[in-house]
């Protein structure tokens, strides 16, 4: 293994050497010889270009580990594993290379050969199971009083968005001085302007969590839980259930069934997109005897009345474009997004732009897929400007379906598995192709036919959707949502 280089050291010819300069944030590599024509970092959601520099005797390369990424602030690399490459540069020199873990701002890194490794700015101190385990009990024992501060994490801490984003952004509105926490798996999940992210297992993660009044979470609360007195979870769930959720899931499994309850009981309030939703999850989590809002969601209201133009900016869409948006669900049987769809050969077809959402469980296993007018979209934010970006919706049997009706736009539903979903994997509360506000397709080519097809086809039913699914999606159900909390005193204005 070659050391890192001393400042200013010029390496053997042949040899490269490698630091990390924590005041610049970078990965600094020197090399002797023909200076290379490019470098590069690819990760499986990010991608950096370096800076290279010098020629004749020495060569620098500098990668960045902060990048800007959808109109947004510079942030630290996603965690995970990049691979280097230098153009011109032999693989076996950079074979020999290897930094230690180094913790930098805002993220660690180790290289080791062409494999550079991210992960959180945590302390290597609590990598060990022994300095967890005290971390919990701290935070079991905490008795200092609760802060005027909501604790918020959306899909496990992977983004900043979904209900608790919107919820957020009314309580910043209305009640300036509460304090807001955001949970996030790394730093480079951008959280909304004025909050304050805690890394997931990190210390300053277990205070907030233990020092909140409120909570506000979209799924499982995760690791050890302990309500303190006064402390409050409000559950905004993450959709309307097409598929069979909890205790309804297909074969009965006891393990399974005590997990459901025993999250459940963590929960004070349920939040609901409408009164059907209500009564499948009241029921499918055995949550009984709680208060059960049905407010509409406040993730929807920026589809009323949002602007679209604007999404389409970040996104680098020309506002005269046509835009489908392909956001199919996760499978219980795979890691990654379902592979039935060609984006590439649907672009071509259509001539649109075709955007690809991967569910939030697909975003870390799964890698942006990449083609001509194609947008791999599953590390944006939020999915609701997608939703409003978007001309049309093509989707399996997500959820997504019951928001894109605020929209008035068509759906069309790519269902290639339907059987082996329906009948193995989840099960369905309802049959979707009695119901369905648009046509279902089983092969990519009749896709593309419906999609020249008239949408007015599907009117009646459209409506009937609309009217079932999206009475109180009004575009103020953030408003609603958060006047309750605070009549309720969860927290002070």
């Amino acid at each position: 293994m070659t050391p890192q280089s001393p400042a200013g050291g010029v390496p053997a010819e042949g040899r490269v050497t490698a630091r990390f300069e924590p005041a610049d944030g970078q990965l600094v590599l020197r090399g002797a010889g023909a200076r290379p024509t490019a470098a590069r970092l690819e990760g499986r959601r990010a991608h950096v270009a370096a800076r290279v520099t010098g020629g004749g005797k020495t060569w620098t390369v500098r990668l960045p580990l902060r990048i800007a990424r959808w109109g947004g602030p510079e942030l630290p690399l996603p965690s995970g594993e990049y691979r280097l490459s230098i153009d011109g540069v032999d693989a076996a020199a950079l074979d020999a290379v290897a930094v230690p873990l180094s913790v930098l701002p805002g993220l660690r890194a180790q290289l080791k050969g062409d494999r550079l490794i991210v992960g959180p700015p945590v302390d290597p101190v609590y990598d060990g199971s022994e300095a967890l385990a005290a971390l919990e009990r701290r935070y079991a024992a905490h008795e200092a009083p609760l802060e005027n501060a909501v604790f918020f994490e959306s899909f496990y801490g992977r983004g900043a968005g979904c209900n608790p984003l919107a919820i957020d952004r009314e309580i910043a509105r209305v009640a300036p001085r509460v304090i807001r926490y955001w949970s996030v798996v790394d730093l480079s999940v951008r959280v909304p302007e004025g909050a304050v992210a805690v890394v997931e297992g990190s210390p300053e993660w277990w205070r907030a969590r233990s020092a909140a009044r409120l909570l506000v979470v979209n799924d499982w609360l995760r690791r050890r839980f302990v309500r303190r007195a006064g402390q409050t979870v409000l559950q905004t769930w993450h959709g309307t259930p097409l598929k069979r959720l909890a205790l309804h899931r297909p074969g009965f499994d006891p393990r399974r069934a005590g997990a459901v309850v025993k999250e459940s009981l963590r929960w004070d309030v349920l939040l609901a997109q409408n009164p059907y939703a209500a009564r499948i999850l009241r029921k499918a989590y055995a949550f009984l005897g709680r208060p059960l809002w049905v407010e509409g969601y406040p993730r929807n209201d920026v589809l009323v009345g949002g602007d679209a133009g604007a999404v389409r900016a970040e996104l680098g869409i020309a506002p005269d474009e046509r835009v489908l948006l392909y956001a199919p669900t996760w499978r219980d049987d795979r890691q990654e997004i379902v592979d039935f769809l060609d984006p590439e050969a649907l672009a071509a077809a259509t001539g649109a732009v075709v955007l690809v959402r991967g569910h939030s469980r697909t975003l870390m296993p799964g890698q942006d897929v990449a083609g001509a007018r194609v947008i791999d979209v599953t590390g944006y934010p939020d999915t609701a400007p997608l939703l409003l970006a978007a001309d049309a919706l093509i989707t399996d049997y997500s959820s997504v379906m019951f928001d894109f009706g605020v929209t008035g736009k068509p759906m069309y539903f790519f269902v290639p598995d339907m059987e082996h979903y329906r009948g193995q994997l989840r099960g369905f509360y309802f049959d979707l192709a009695r119901r369905a506000p648009g046509p279902l397709v089983r092969t990519q080519d009749e896709l593309v036919a419906a999609l020249a097809g008239d949408p007015a086809d599907y009117a009646e039913r459209y409506a009937a959707w609309t009217a079932r699914f999206n009475a109180r999606d009004d575009g103020r159900a953030a408003e609603r949502v958060v006047a309750r909390i605070l009549d309720r005193g969860y927290i002070q204005r």
